[in-house]
């Protein structure tokens, strides 16, 4: 992290942080303060999320409702993020904005650089699912167990009448 300013975390609408982001890079950018605010980010994650049997990357916001700014803090500056359309002000415990500690938000950039490693899956014991690939392919059955870390699903399945638990691939199967 560089020494040049310091990070404030802004409240937003939820579900209009990029808006938010936009208008604050316009504001800097016309108000011609980009010697005082650095950086304007949205904090997000990067997670894998299993759908329709296939394994996808996805974008997900790291905090809802807020946006990450790096500033040098003045009554100008001040005035001017508070009142930029979209943001709904600074976070702080009195009158004043309290920066992020500089820990915390070395953590919340190294989090954004991370790759996924842990898989979100669509569906959960109990649900159905239909099968997509495999011997029993357009089964459908009821999920008994996960086991993301082997990638691997436990679905009950109707075979000759009866209720058989059988183990396939995550990608196999996808929520009905």
């Amino acid at each position: 992290m560089t020494d040049e300013g310091k990070w404030y975390l802004l409240y937003t609408s939820s579900g209009h942080e990029e808006q938010a982001k936009r208008n604050l890079d316009q504001r800097v950018k016309y108000m011609d303060v980009e010697d005082k605010i650095f950086e304007v980010i949205v904090p997000k994650v990067q997670e894998i999320e299993i759908r329709s049997g296939r394994r996808n990357t996805v974008s997900k916001k790291a905090f809802p409702g807020y946006i990450m700014v790096r500033m040098k803090l003045d009554e100008y500056t001040w005035d001017m993020v508070r009142n930029t359309p979209g943001v709904a002000g600074f976070v702080s415990s009195g009158v004043k904005p309290l920066p992020l500690d500089p820990q915390e938000a070395d953590s919340i950039l190294k989090r954004m650089e991370e790759v996924p490693t842990e898989v979100k899956i669509a569906f959960k014991k109990g649900e159905s699912v239909r099968v997509t690939h495999g011997p029993f392919i357009d089964f459908i059955g009821k999920v008994e167990g996960i086991s993301p870390e082997k990638g691997k699903v436990e679905v009950l399945l109707s075979l000759f009448g009866r209720e058989t638990p059988v183990e396939l691939d995550l990608l196999g199967v996808e929520k009905i």
